[in-house]
């Protein structure tokens, strides 16, 4: 990192209860990757202030819960409003679906059914990535990152 330059900021967005915090432990953090990344979590109550963030993202995970059906509609709003803020036009996205190891989740084909998925990457002007993770038990981590690594490499 040349000195004097700020780490990337990664925002990670969803609805209230999804597991955003769980992902993190905390609002404000930083990984490494191996580079520096600001990692600031917002939850769902937050979304009117959202978009007073979103100059400094340089990447996005937006996390959804999987095993609530009842959240799907408003986190799909939620999503396409992010998607269509113009600061993040061309910020990578990754949507996580979140907290498969309940019982009660729904697979990753009818999460994207749901969320008409194909449509939404279809008309996006951000290259956006889905996953399903379990923040309680790591499954899907090490694809997180994976895909940390990728978006925000360095272009030196």
């Amino acid at each position: 990192m040349a000195a004097g330059r700020s780490p990337p900021t990664l925002l990670l967005l969803g609805a209230a209860g999804g597991g955003k915090s769980l992902l993190v432990g905390t609002n404000l953090t930083d990984l490494r990757l191996p580079r520096k990344v600001t990692v600031r979590e917002l939850g769902g109550c937050m979304g009117p202030i959202w978009p007073s963030y979103y100059s400094e993202c340089s990447a996005l995970l937006f996390v959804v819960d999987a095993s609530n059906p009842t959240q799907v509609s408003s986190s799909c709003i939620q999503l396409l409003s992010v998607l269509s803020a113009a600061p993040l036009a061309s910020v990578p996205v990754l949507v996580l679906f979140n907290k498969i190891d309940l019982p009660c989740y729904m697979s990753l084909v009818e999460m994207k059914s749901l969320f008409r998925m194909q449509d939404i990457v279809s008309c996006a002007t951000q290259p956006i990535t889905m996953l399903e993770t379990s923040a309680r038990d790591g499954t899907g981590l090490t694809e997180v990152l994976q895909w940390l690594r990728t978006a925000l490499k360095d272009p030196c």
